[in-house]
């Protein structure tokens, strides 16, 4: 679950990685993954004091992108097959963000997309009843704006910034693109999702592929 995504980024390009955890899992992380020089990449360490949500742990990284377009990818999701091609057609829009969609079976745990021809018209967040089953899966990337768009959200009922309000702004703005994600993926986030993510391991024996 902390390598794949690694792997993810550095299949992209990408050789300067942020790494966003828990005062409680910072010395753990730093231990397992040093410097980055054994990866050939450069790790940055960031501590999110409290779980004020993912939109919130994308803030801390503002002075870390430079104005550069970023990608972040949640430390719970595994794909077997790179998300490298849909970075390069991120660098192709003149401006925006892209999202990563995936058909699942248990749409009320995601966020959903609600689709009309081509466009994403409104991302809902766990939704009770599911306007499609394409899940927004964890991984992000966006434009230099993101930060101002942060900004611009309002803590959410259970007291998070959450990401899907960011990924409904750009929808607002006309400028959120996506991509079907293929080959295997699970989020890990139950214990039957686990055993799968353990399962896409074994199979490509820790690769990913192109």
């Amino acid at each position: 679950m902390i390598y794949n995504p690694i792997h993810q980024l550095i299949s992209c390009g990408i050789k300067e990685i942020m790494i966003v955890t828990s005062t409680e899992h910072m010395g753990d992380m730093v231990n397992l993954l040093g410097s980055g020089h054994e990866l050939k990449v450069e790790f940055t360490y960031k501590v999110q004091e409290d779980a004020k949500g993912i939109a919130h742990a994308l803030l801390l990284a503002e002075n870390f992108t430079h104005g550069d377009r970023i990608c972040v990818i949640l430390g719970d999701n595994i794909a077997s097959h790179s998300i490298a091609p849909f970075a390069k057609e991120l660098l192709q829009q003149k401006e925006g963000a892209k999202v990563l969609l995936r058909k699942v079976s248990d749409p009320e745990r995601y966020g959903i997309a609600a689709l009309d021809e081509r466009k994403i018209v409104e991302i809902q967040e766990k939704p009770e009843k599911p306007k499609s089953n394409y899940a927004v899966v964890g991984y992000y990337m966006y434009d230099e704006k993101v930060f101002d768009i942060i900004r611009e959200q309002e803590f959410s009922t259970r007291g998070e910034l959450e990401i899907t309000d960011v990924n409904n702004a750009y929808v607002k703005n006309g400028i959120l693109t996506y991509g079907i994600l293929e080959g295997e993926w699970t989020d890990a986030g139950t214990m039957e999702s686990f055993r799968s993510a353990n399962k896409i391991m074994m199979d490509c024996n820790n690769e990913i592929k192109e």
